[in-house]
């Protein structure tokens, strides 16, 4: 074999040998895990619904990442399950929660490593305070719509039925949330919570849903009143 044979031997075996480590180092970083990018990606997936990054991060299809976000208003409108509200106003709350979901407001910062493997990931959260903001106009307005039964009874006409009378107070509520939203969201001091993220038995990355409920209850804040 000539000596420029060998040399050309060499450098392809050292071409070879470098693309390999390129690929390798591509693949890694490819599928490095992010903590962050990770959080993030799941709570614009469940608030916003922002599905893009959680696709590709998860790689779910863009049927389950939309899901993720019905399913987070599903258990919102639970809480109305048993409630006076009438079924034609379901839909109109649900669309105004699926609107109020995409103001809020939080902050994911740089996680930390445990020993065990998994991550901590702190979060800064701006509650919304929409309903305290405006709980004092509808209380104002469901006492004017009160006043005026009690006017137009005194008058003698005929008193509504209770089915009647919580449907309007419910469409009251809806108009005020409504303005609230159109006129700008406001949002109160900002609070901090960590977000753990580990392996589950199926070896996928996943928050604490101890946490997620903890986040989720900061998102909003709350007037402290049954309605």
């Amino acid at each position: 074999m000539t000596e420029k044979r060998k040399k050309i031997i060499v450098v392809s075996a050292v071409l070879i040998i470098l693309a390999a480590a390129v690929l390798a180092g591509i693949w890694l970083y490819i599928n490095r895990f992010i903590p962050e990018e990770y959080v993030q990606a799941v709570l614009d997936v469940s608030y916003k619904k922002q599905t893009e990054a959680y696709m590709e991060i998860t790689g779910a299809s863009a049927e389950e990442a939309d899901q993720i976000f019905e399913d987070n208003l599903d258990l919102t409108m639970e809480q109305f399950e048993s409630s006076p509200m009438p079924e034609e106003l379901k839909p109109k709350y649900r669309e105004l929660f699926a609107q109020l979901a995409g103001h809020v407001s939080y902050t994911v910062g740089e996680a930390v490593r445990e020993e065990d493997g998994s991550f901590s990931v702190p979060v800064k959260v701006k509650p919304l305070t929409l309903f305290t903001d405006t709980y004092e106009t509808f209380r104002q307005k469901a006492q004017e719509y009160a006043d005026q039964i009690t006017d137009s009874v005194m008058n003698g006409e005929e008193m509504p039925t209770d089915e009647e009378m919580q449907a309007q107070v419910y469409q009251i509520y809806y108009d005020v949330l409504s303005e609230g939203i159109n006129g700008g969201m406001m949002y109160g001091e900002a609070q901090d919570v960590t977000l753990h993220v580990s392996r589950n038995d199926s070896g996928d990355y996943e928050i604490s849903e101890e946490d997620m409920k903890e986040l989720d209850s900061l998102l909003i804040a709350d007037t402290g009143e049954d309605f």
